[in-house]
């Protein structure tokens, strides 16, 4: 056995050993350990910023922002937990008249699944990384957490776990609720240890595929979140100036490394496109994240603009530093329907980096087969229409098939820039996400539970949120003895 192996076993371990207490705690303990932590990361935020900028090369203005998010998200899952609706708590009252047969007393709770193991992004290296959303959901749940770090920013990953460990261990919380391992080999074997009972990841479809596959290919398979790949489509009516500015600048925002950036905009076949290259003229080059970042933006670039029938509308440009960094100004060229069905292979694929597709189409009534053909997974789609053609049931076809294939449908304005609200959904149908669920907003918490209910169970031995005194005050939806004859009345 490996030192290597030794120590994935060890970690393993010490989260197994903390979720039975950690699970355990109240919900107001765990409020305020997250809350705690949210504070410790706001109280370091300089540091913090300072070495993400030196090893991600993203901004001073929005690495400052995504920490503000990643602490609002802790608070935020701090009050859900304390209000305890999403522990979904349902009690079914003994009922010896029941319309079905005598039904027992049966009482229904969601509980944490245990330890998870959480894949870290590399480019919201707060947001999606070492404490962000999954990491935030699971601790939330009253999960312990073993974060993989990313090797795109090692430094930051490791000082930000060290600041949120010590944070919850003050705030009360057991050793081991909260822990960093790095490498590769080291994260696939702590996915395939058995006392892990949860994985999530955001990242490329490939390894989050490959992932997906270890768990489920488990003696003992887990659920696996897995935020993988999205070209969040853009139908627009019509086009105007504002309109392409407005594209333009969600597909430059961080270097077009942004799983919500806009990867197609169909506009009408005669639509004056004419404003892009200006736009993308006034955008200053960017860094990409890493030198793997880099050399495959540099590929599919390449391949977008080699593609026959593409006509370039803004041409960017990519430069390399002296130390293999990629710098890159948004690439935009435009096709036809025909040309994009027919070079699909060098156009579909998603394109992490400056770079999207404007597509001319026909005819509004062709976009819903089109879009169910081209897109059958995304975190977003998005409509720009006129205010009348919103009601006029012109877009209706199109709008229902968004809504099949989508996570987030969206009406003016652009998919980058994910708000963390309790109503945010970010995720989809495969290939957006391996489950559909959300790594966003409140209704996260629930990718790491999984639903327990008690029957004919003594006071003394039910969890404290199904007991009749409540003594965590949460929601309890009671179906009295009696209701069953009654079933039916509501729709008549």
């Amino acid at each position: 056995m490996t030192d290597s192996t030794i120590a994935v076993s060890e970690t393993a371990a010490r989260a197994a050993g903390a979720a039975g207490p950690y699970a355990a705690t109240s919900p107001r303990e765990r409020a305020a350990a997250l809350v705690a932590a949210a504070d410790a990361l706001d109280a370091h935020a300089a540091e913090l910023v300072a070495i993400a900028m030196r090893e991600t090369g993203l901004t001073e203005p929005r690495l400052t922002g995504e920490v503000r998010r990643t602490t609002g998200q802790l608070r935020l899952f701090a009050d859900t937990i304390v209000c305890g609706a999403y522990l979904d708590v349902r009690i079914d009252d003994a009922d010896p008249d029941y319309v079905i047969g005598a039904r027992p007393d049966v009482r229904r709770v969601l509980e944490p699944v245990g330890p998870v193991l959480n894949f870290a992004a590399s480019n919201f290296p707060f947001a999606f990384s070492v404490a962000g959303g999954d990491s935030a959901a699971a601790l939330a749940a009253g999960c312990p957490v073993i974060v993989k770090a990313h090797s795109g920013h090692p430094e930051l990953s490791r000082r930000t776990a060290a600041i949120v460990a010590e944070a919850l261990e003050g705030a009360g919380m057991p050793s081991g609720v909260f822990q960093l391992i790095e490498g590769q080999q080291n994260g696939v074997e702590l996915l395939q240890d058995e006392r892990i009972r949860a994985g999530a990841f955001t990242g490329s479809t490939h390894v989050g595929r490959l992932l997906a596959d270890i768990a489920a290919a488990r003696p003992r398979p887990i659920p696996f979140f897995g935020e993988l790949g999205s070209v969040n489509p853009v139908y627009a009516t019509y086009v105007d100036e504002t309109l392409l500015q407005g594209f333009v600048a969600s597909v430059a925002g961080s270097a077009g490394q942004l799983c919500t950036k806009p990867g197609f905009l169909f506009v009408p076949a005669d639509a004056d496109l004419s404003a892009v290259s200006p736009a993308a003229d006034l955008v200053a080059e960017h860094r990409l994240l890493n030198p793997g970042i880099g050399r495959a933006f540099e590929g599919r670039r390449a391949a977008a603009l080699a593609a026959d029938g593409a006509t370039v509308l803004a041409a960017g440009g990519i430069r390399e530093d002296e130390d293999g960094q990629r710098h890159a100004t948004p690439t935009v060229v435009a096709v036809d329907l025909d040309t994009l069905r027919t070079h699909r292979d060098e156009l579909l694929e998603e394109s992490f980096g400056p770079l999207s597709v404007i597509v001319r189409y026909e005819g509004v009534a062709d976009l819903p087969a089109v879009h169910r053909e081209l897109f059958p997974g995304n975190l977003t789609s998005t409509v720009h229409a006129r205010p009348a053609e919103l009601t006029d049931g012109s877009l209706d076809a199109l709008v229902d098939a968004l809504a099949e294939t989508s996570g987030r449908v969206l009406f003016g304005g652009w998919p980058t820039g994910v708000s963390v609200t309790p109503a945010m959904q970010h995720g989809g149908p495969y290939p957006a996400t391996t489950t559909d669920a959300t790594s966003v907003g409140t209704a996260g918490i629930t990718r790491f539970l999984r639903g327990v209910a008690y029957q004919n169970a003594p006071q003394e031995l039910l969890p404290p949120p199904l007991r009749d005194d409540n003594p965590w005050r949460v929601p309890q939806h009671r179906s009295a003895a009696g209701r069953s004859t009654e079933w039916g009345a509501l729709s008549r």
